[in-house]
């Protein structure tokens, strides 16, 4: 039997979108149960959100001090533990599931496979590669473990309405002391996240200065979006580096993309590629952006977005 167990990603005690997409991956595989495992100081709270998740049998709570922050070192040994009874091991291919996911790979013998973003059976993915140019099927052994990050750009999100059970789950793991939490530092924008946010904005070289960035922050903020950037732009330290969209920076898929002063390389489109609208704006009749936009607005931006913003009210 097929036993999936689903690794949650949540933060300030709210559940992240992320965690009902990896749910969507291990409920296409037929005849699936899936579980998902909280890992926290206290995962009530977290816990009651994801037992609403459709398609979720039951909800493991794995509740330690340690457990306050989300450190890699520390989470992996008692999800591999956990894993005991699983077939598959499941998290997002998020900032938080690149850096969890092969610590569990590694403890449990097993590779990791990356980026799944369809599962035809319980051990035949297809996955993206060469900046998805081209798509490949895996087939993973049945004989072990299969670990694998899913690419949450290529799923919808599961609706609530499930009943999932809720229960505290011991795991027996020796937690490493080497790795401890000192301190954290980010910026409180206000503005949605980025890997989640329904609509984003982002800007490219084009804007020309980290001063003129903020007219990117502007339109972002009149239509509640969250930033982005194109590698160029962060290059130049107009913006910082985790707005990066692309393929070396967040892969999103968000219901609209507004591209500003974006001129369109590959590595830039592979990261939004699954976005359901995108809405370029550029000067350049001939950027590669406006090939794969729904929309596009040839114009300067330092004029377009103005006019755009005062349509907005």
């Amino acid at each position: 039997m097929t036993k999936i167990l689903v690794v949650a990603e949540h933060a300030g005690g709210k559940l992240n979108p992320a965690t009902a997409k990896c749910v969507a991956c291990a409920s296409a595989i037929s005849g699936a149960e899936i579980d998902v495992v909280v890992l926290a100081a206290d995962a009530s709270a977290v816990a009651d959100q994801a037992a609403k998740l459709q398609g979720v049998k039951k909800v493991l709570k794995v509740e330690n001090a340690a457990n306050a922050e989300p450190l890699a070192a520390v989470l992996a040994p008692q999800i591999a533990a956990a894993a005991a009874n699983y077939t598959h091991v499941f998290g997002p291919s998020t900032t938080f599931g690149k850096d969890l996911m092969p610590r569990v790979a590694a403890l449990l013998g097993v590779g990791q496979l990356s980026d799944i973003m369809a599962a035809d059976s319980a051990y035949t993915f297809r996955r993206p590669i060469y900046a998805g140019n081209a798509i490949i099927t895996v087939e993973a052994a049945k004989d072990k473990k299969v670990v694998a990050t899913v690419r949450v750009a290529s799923f919808q999100a599961v609706g609530e309405g499930g009943s999932a059970a809720v229960e505290a789950a011991a795991v027996n793991a020796e937690i490493p002391t080497h790795t401890r939490f000192v301190t954290r530092s980010a910026a409180a924008t206000g503005r949605p996240d980025l890997q989640t946010a329904a609509r984003v904005v982002s800007g490219g070289r084009a804007v020309g200065s980290a001063d003129n960035f903020k007219i990117i922050y502007g339109l972002a903020d009149k239509l509640g979006a969250g930033v982005g950037a194109s590698r160029a732009a962060v290059d130049a330290g107009y913006a910082p580096n985790d707005l990066q969209v692309g393929q070396t920076g967040k892969i999103i898929a968000p219901e609209l993309y507004v591209a500003v002063g974006i001129s369109g390389a590959i590595q830039h489109l592979t990261g939004i590629k699954d976005a359901r609208t995108i809405v370029a704006i550029n000067k350049d009749a001939e950027a590669p952006i406006f090939e794969v936009a729904d929309v596009g607005l040839v114009g300067d931006l330092f004029t377009v977005i103005p006019e755009l913003e005062k349509a907005l009210g």
